[in-house]
């Protein structure tokens, strides 16, 4: 029982902290500093939507207004089975260069952009949700990691801002994505894009699937064809927490369910003589990080069992169900889940639910394709 505990407590902290510890260090001896330069590619700019009639006006605007020639930006609107005036509004459109790709039948999120793949002009093709909000210029800093010829994708830096204007408990967590994503990308490479908004070559898009995560394939595809990907803190990609938890809590889980689906599909990158660090990367931000509930779980049941035996046992497991009850705290009464000392442990607990939920749904054979925006 004391291995078991140890071990658990171990690789969690590993998992959220080694890891990025290791990079650091490692940061100190190897960093791979992207060579930039000012280039304006021909650029296909995809907008994946579904029913999003009160949102897209707003985000063609901000994407009408980005400061890029308007001779090399290709802007396509790729609508999956939109039921609602989301096509109707997307046409009005048409004079000022936006293009709509009706998905008639609809196939998920991947299955759109594949489709407006397809139809791209650009060399470097663009991927972004209509909730995210971008500066104007951004694509043109974006690009500038193109020139680097070690570059095949590039990815965004998220914020995420509450309704409050304040950055929220999800913001918190993602400014720890962020940190380590520079981290990686410092030292090597990123082990995955932001899916709201990021860059790749054309040639690393020509094998979208309906059924797999495209930020996260297109990283893998990067890879595989000898390029990398790195994020860039100067493009930022900008969009509000979501309305309705339970429908953010889904999306988590979808999220992570892909994920594993594309994760046990290319398993060649976890073969170190072949992908050197980034096998490391591959297991310690993606498949480590997914095992940490079991880890939670593993902690919690073998310090019950231990607590009566000792003072110093006691006491860690009150620390752990203290942790819980905060959270749960957070969970039962909104307005505390929006204060600091919970919303950050309501964060870290949701996650993990989410990721259990998503094992238990991929171990059943569970491959979820369709999705749906969530209200933000």
């Amino acid at each position: 029982m004391p291995f078991l505990l140890f071990t658990c407590i171990f690789l969690t902290f590993y998992a959220y902290f080694g890891y990025p510890l290791s990079l650091f260090l490692l940061s100190l001896f190897r960093c791979r500093e992207v060579q930039k330069s000012m280039i304006t590619p021909a650029i296909t700019f995809i907008i994946t939507a579904f029913n999003e009639e009160k949102r897209i006006r707003e985000k063609l605007a901000n994407t009408l207004a980005l400061d890029y020639p308007p001779e090399l930006l290709q802007v396509v609107v790729a609508s999956d089975g939109s039921t609602d005036r989301t096509n109707e509004i997307v046409r009005e459109y048409a004079a000022r260069g936006v293009l709509l790709l009706e998905v008639t039948a609809r196939g998920g999120k991947e299955n759109a952009q594949k489709e407006a793949v397809a139809i791209a002009q650009g060399e470097i093709l663009v991927f972004s949700d209509v909730a995210t909000m971008i500066e104007a210029g951004s694509l043109h800093r974006m690009m500038a990691n193109f020139a680097d010829p070690s570059i095949g994708c590039v990815s965004s830096v998220d914020r995420v801002i509450g309704r409050d204007g304040k950055p929220c408990g999800e913001g918190a967590y993602v400014r720890y994505e962020m940190w380590l994503r520079d981290l990686e990308g410092r030292v090597n490479s990123l082990v995955g894009l932001s899916g709201s908004f990021f860059a790749a070559r054309k040639e690393v898009c020509r094998d979208f699937s309906p059924d797999m995560q495209s930020d996260f394939r297109t990283l893998l595809n990067s890879m595989r064809l000898g390029w990398r990907g790195v994020g860039d803190p100067e493009v930022v990609g900008l969009y509000q927490d979501v309305g309705d938890s339970g429908r953010e809590f889904d999306r988590k889980v979808r999220t992570v369910l892909r994920g594993l689906t594309v994760f046990f599909k290319n398993l060649e990158f976890l073969n170190p003589f072949r992908y050197g660090l980034f096998s490391y990367q591959f297991f310690c931000h993606k498949l480590l990080r997914w095992l940490v509930p079991l880890f939670l779980a593993g902690a919690f049941l073998a310090n019950a069992a231990l607590a009566s035996s000792s003072l110093c046992y006691l006491s860690l497991f009150l620390l752990q169900s203290a942790f819980y009850l905060v959270a749960g705290g957070g969970w039962r009464n909104p307005a505390l889940g929006r204060r600091t000392p919970f919303k950050i442990p309501l964060y870290f607990i949701t996650v993990n639910v989410a990721i259990a939920v998503a094992w238990l749904r991929y171990l059943r054979g569970n491959r979820m394709v369709m999705w749906t925006p969530s209200e933000r």
